[in-house]
């Protein structure tokens, strides 16, 4: 009689007064102290209401129920696919949404929609990893801005796949401490594509050189990701940049020169498809001919491998040496022992060019850290 007689009032009464009455009885509903008959009476109440002609009626049960544990579903649900205005409190606070609930309402919903999802103080690895499926851009970024996301190295590596073009969503990857390194080195390659194709660069630079000092401006930066890369991340990073064609002669020479040495030995292993271990094990101890076999095992010609054979042999020495590492001197030892030599082949003396820049590199490397050091030491 009383779910009766309110719905004879709710024909005639103004909107006011329907707004007030479903705050009333949303907030009666949520009493622990009325009956379970008259607890289902104001949901049956609260569900015609979801009907009602005026927003703001819909807006007042949004406003008492949006972050209440005990509201029912199937009237949150409702108001979570209602016009923006009533949804967004819903979406962004509602416990009772399910993850699967949230899945669907992002798929469904517009990007606003999807943006209220990526917003929620907790963010599932499920929710997490369908909104990196299915969102753009500017929802993307409310995600990689919430500190209570949960999200996989799949999901941030769909992300980056996806939008990694973008430079805010770059940055924001970029400052992540959990950012795998296969990541990290992909968002690299985006970066150097964005300087070739700058319009503004290429004008002042040139296209034949921009594409160079990109090239090595990747090369260096794929290097100092290198240096942080242990583990299990090493081999996936491998065949990543080999699946990309990076593993070329001079990348390989570079990472040798810089002094990464176990990325060199994981890339003659992808390389070759020879056994971990026996590459390993040549590269530590093998005789110079051993060596030499290797590489050229891993498709190196004979002009380009005795030039690998000596930077493994120097830093093998470098290595066992009483003074410490040096390893990035490799490089100007290298130009020292074959710049004069009249019998190079080409492709030897374009590798002894880039280690030549590398050297060139790391001389000004050296002169920029003398000079900051003496300038605090002056302050």
């Amino acid at each position: 009689m009383i779910v009766a007689t309110f719905l004879r009032w709710v024909e005639t009464a103004r909107t006011q007064d329907r707004a007030r009455a479903a705050n009333t009885l949303a907030r009666a509903y949520l009493r622990t102290e009325i009956t379970a008959g008259e607890r289902q009476a104001a949901q049956v109440a609260m569900t015609y209401l979801l009907d009602d002609p005026s927003p703001q009626v819909r807006l007042a049960l949004a406003d008492v129920l949006a972050s209440e544990p005990k509201a029912p579903r199937a009237i949150m649900m409702s108001l979570a696919e209602d016009q923006p205005e009533i949804a967004s409190s819903v979406i962004l606070l509602s416990p009772v949404l399910t993850d699967a609930d949230l899945v669907d309402i992002a798929g469904r919903g517009t990007m606003e929609i999807r943006a209220l999802v990526a917003a929620r103080r907790t963010v599932s690895v499920g929710v997490a990893a369908a909104l990196a499926e299915i969102g753009d851009a500017a929802e993307i970024e409310v995600l990689l801005e919430n500190s209570g996301v949960c999200v996989t190295r799949f999901t941030l590596r769909r992300i980056a796949e996806r939008h990694g073009r973008n430079e805010h969503i770059r940055a924001l990857l970029l400052d992540r401490d959990d950012l795998p390194a296969g990541v990290r080195q992909l968002l690299v390659q985006f970066v150097a594509e964005a300087l070739a194709g700058s319009d503004l660069v290429r004008g002042a630079v040139g296209m034949r050189r921009i594409e160079r000092v990109a090239r090595e401006a990747g090369d260096t930066a794929t290097m100092a990701i290198l240096g942080t890369v242990h583990g299990d991340e090493l081999a996936p990073l491998v065949e990543q940049l080999r699946e990309a064609g990076r593993l070329t002669p001079a990348f390989l020479m570079h990472a040798l020169c810089a002094g990464r040495t176990d990325f060199f030995a994981s890339a003659i292993v992808s390389i070759s498809g020879l056994e971990e271990r026996r590459v390993r094990s040549i590269l530590a101890t093998g005789r110079f001919h051993a060596v030499r076999a290797l590489l050229e095992a891993a498709g190196l010609g004979r002009d380009l491998s005795t030039l690998f054979v000596d930077a493994i042999m120097q830093w093998r020495d470098l290595i066992q040496s009483t003074h410490g590492l040096d390893l990035d001197h490799i490089a100007d030892r290298l130009i020292r022992r074959y710049r004069d030599q009249s019998d190079l082949s080409d492709a030897a003396r374009g590798l002894l060019d880039v280690v030549e820049r590398l050297a060139i590199a790391e001389e000004r490397r050296l002169a920029r850290d003398y000079a900051s050091g003496i300038a605090l030491a002056a302050a």
